[in-house]
């Protein structure tokens, strides 16, 4: 009798789980392709991870399972996160920014989340912003104190 009503339970959440995930998936705004960007964001840290793509059916099952799954724009096709590389990604929370156009989610990142094995996909090349100076507008410079400590002119 208990094992018929847990199941009854879990059906019945399941319909809810659907039902929501339905009613978040119906305000995004997909792109022409059907995709919409997803900022991947470790949740209690805050440092990004990565970006990925995702279609309806992949933000459905993020949101219903809590593991997060992709679509893989190279392969066209479903990729949830960690199934062959075991650095899985579980849904913490997750927002839609004010265009609707854009994912934010907040995931427990267990392992790197790059594919070269880095922590971070935006740990490789770090720079600072550039400007354009006035004295000479074709010359383009990093937007920062100069190092007169080692020889740069203010």
């Amino acid at each position: 009798m208990t094992e018929a009503i847990n199941t009854h339970r879990d059906e019945a959440d399941a319909t809810i789980a659907d039902e929501a995930a339905a009613a978040v998936i119906e305000r995004v705004r997909f792109d022409a392709d059907g995709l919409v960007p997803a900022i991947v964001q470790q949740y209690d840290s805050r440092e990004v991870l990565m970006l990925g793509y995702m279609n309806a059916e992949s933000l459905r099952r993020t949101l219903t399972e809590g593991r997060v799954t992709y679509w893989s724009r190279s392969r066209a096709e479903l990729w949830r996160k960690g199934d062959t590389s075991g650095h899985t990604q579980h849904l913490r929370a997750a927002e839609l920014d004010c265009d609707g156009d854009t994912l934010l989610l907040q995931v427990e990142q267990h392992g790197p989340a790059c594919h070269t094995g880095l922590r971070r996909c935006f740990d490789v090349d770090p720079f600072l912003p550039l400007t354009v100076t006035a004295a000479s507008p074709g010359t383009i410079r990093a937007a920062r104190e100069p190092d007169t400590e080692n020889g740069e002119a203010p």
